[in-house]
This record gives C-alpha cells, structure tokens and sequence, in this order.
C-alpha cells in the first residue's frame, strides 16, 4: 500500500530515500483537508495568483489545469495543484455561500442535512414529523381568537414540517 485508505495520504516505505519529501507531501494534504474551506465550488477556470492553503472544488467542465479533475479538491501550495479526493461524508465550508457541504461519495450537498433530529444543550428540539393535527372545529361555544391562535400554530408547525397537514 502506497496511500492510507481514505484520504490517499501517501505513506512512508521501508528503505525509501527522501522520506521528507513524501511525508511533506502528506502534510501538504493533511493541511487541506482539515477544517477545509472552499473558496468556490463553482470557479470553473483556476484563479490567476491563487494562495498557498486556498481549497476550490473543481466543476463539471473546469478548463486549464482542472480541465480533468471533475469533482477533485484543487489545493493550491506552494509546489503547485494538487488534487485531493474525500470520502463519502466529507463536510467543508463553502466561503461565498456561507454554508456548510457535505459529500455522499457521488454528490456535494448544501440545505438538507441527513440526521433523524437535532438538539441543543441536550434537548432534542426537532425530531421526525408527526402525525396531522386536525383543525379544531364543533362545540356549543366558539371562542374565534382561541380558535385563530390555534390555527396560527398549527399553520406555523405545518410550516416548519414538524406535523403533516
């Protein structure tokens, strides 16, 4: 094995010369793959005086040096690109969109996040939909304002997904 398994690290080989050169090759990756920002994930030419340590996502139909690397990470160094695939569940974040992503080993994603609820300070705030509520309705006593404010909340909730209409 000449890379590590998921992020195509190169690896160190027994007896190998220049060893600094493949473990500052992995250090290289390392660097941009950690807590990764994307400069753009829609720049399909690649920018004229790139920084060192600036990441883009190439686009379907990149020219000049990211004309074959269709969905690669482009890192620029100071040696140049480099091109870095990730694996599926990959997160980055997506500078101009201000947004997160995240990779399901085909296709990059922004909005819709796959997680079965979510929770702050421990408390689990929003979790599967529920069942429709039905809209109050009969009785002797019509009471409009409790009436409304219960339509305003079921319309709210029914807005938000958290019940089914």
């Amino acid at each position: 094995m000449t890379d590590s398994p998921r992020l195509q690290l190169p690896l160190l080989s027994a007896g190998q010369a220049q060893k600094e050169i493949t473990h500052n090759e992995a250090l290289l990756r390392v660097d941009g793959l950690t807590h990764p920002v994307l400069e753009s994930r829609y720049l399909a030419t690649p920018p004229a005086s790139p920084v060192s340590g600036q990441l883009w996502l190439v686009p379907a139909a990149a020219t000049g040096a990211w004309a074959t690397q269709t969905g690669m990470l482009a890192l620029w160094t100071d040696g140049g690109w480099r091109y870095l695939s990730v694996p599926p569940g990959f997160l980055a974040w997506a500078r101009l969109e201000l947004m997160f992503v995240w990779y399901d080993g085909t296709f990059w994603h922004n909005g819709d996040w796959p997680v079965s609820s979510l929770s702050v300070a421990g408390k689990t705030v929003v979790q599967a939909q529920s069942g429709a509520i039905p809209a109050p309705s009969g009785g002797t006593t019509i009471d409009s304002q409790a009436r409304a404010t219960l339509g305003q909340i079921l319309t709210a909730l029914r807005g938000h997904g958290l019940i089914a209409t």
